[in-house]
């Protein structure tokens, strides 16, 4: 049955480094967050482990279809009769050996897997003078999108740092997307600067839901997240703010609200050709 309100449900929370601990603190927090009535529950980034040490990491990395959390989770879904975003795990396609993969999964209200999206751009970047990230010397990006049909709309995923390439989401929304998932593990110096700004420029720009389900708190060696996970509307009204604190928060939605900011603002079909030539700047 398809219906376009349903309850939304955010699962902020603080991961630590031992996947066996986080899946059940996964599984415990959605199974709260249906019993409070939502129908969509979505987890953060890196949700099933935050592993400073890469030595451990790759001790602890297992194949998706290996991974605690995303097992658990997927049972749980079934259970519970509830969709599940697995914000992201950090999984080994290519072995343990081989490099990793940030993957966010879409779970259906019967445990199986609908939507699958490695995290297209890794964050590689210097914040500040002791605050340096190489997602790629571990991490290979992914190359497709991945625009899954729900029972509420589609909903276009990525994940973290993407939320800084607009074209992907304008991509998602000419393709349909009434929904966008953005789960973060956002450091809190650029979350204090960009994150809200980021988020609501998303929604409006493409004129549809953001989801942003995050990470907050301080995490082993030293990492810091910024949390305020995030639900946008499709005209730029924040639905909720987490704050910093861990737990579940709800929204409840109406995905026909994405239809009718498009039309007050047809932005998506307004795009014109162009080219960009120097010659013409003189």
């Amino acid at each position: 049955m398809t219906s376009a309100t349903f309850r939304a449900a955010l699962i902020q929370i603080t991961a630590g480094p031992e996947p066996a601990s986080n899946a059940l603190q996964n599984a415990a927090l959605v199974q709260e967050a249906a019993a409070g009535g939502a129908q969509f529950v979505m987890l953060p980034e890196v949700c099933n482990m935050i592993e400073p040490d890469r030595a451990a990491l790759r001790q602890k990395v297992r194949p998706e279809d290996e991974d605690e959390t995303i097992t658990v989770l997927r049972e749980t879904a079934a259970k519970a009769g509830v969709w599940v975003l697995v914000g992201s795990a950090v999984v080994a396609p290519n072995g343990p050996e081989g490099k990793l993969a940030n993957r966010s999964l879409l779970i259906d209200s019967v445990g199986e897997i609908r939507g699958r999206y490695d995290k297209m751009h890794l964050f590689d970047v210097n914040v500040g003078s002791d605050d340096v990230y190489r997602e790629s010397d571990t991490y290979q990006g992914g190359d497709k999108l991945a625009l899954v049909e729900t029972p509420w709309g589609s909903i276009g995923m990525t994940v973290c740092y993407d939320l800084r390439f607009p074209h992907l989401y304008r991509d998602y929304a000419k393709a349909g997307a009434v929904m966008l998932t953005i789960p973060s593990a956002f450091t809190r110096p650029t979350g204090m600067a960009h994150w809200h700004v980021l988020l609501r420029a998303r929604a409006i720009e493409c004129g549809a839901f953001v989801f942003a389900p995050a990470q907050t708190g301080d995490h082993p060696g030293g990492r810091k997240t910024y949390g305020h996970g995030l639900v946008v509307d499709p005209w730029g009204e924040v639905l909720i703010d987490q704050g910093e604190e861990t737990g579940i928060a709800y929204a409840e939605i109406d995905a026909r609200l994405a239809e009718a900011a498009r039309s007050r603002i047809p932005a998506l079909k307004n795009d014109r050709e162009y080219t960009l030539s120097n010659s013409d700047l003189l």
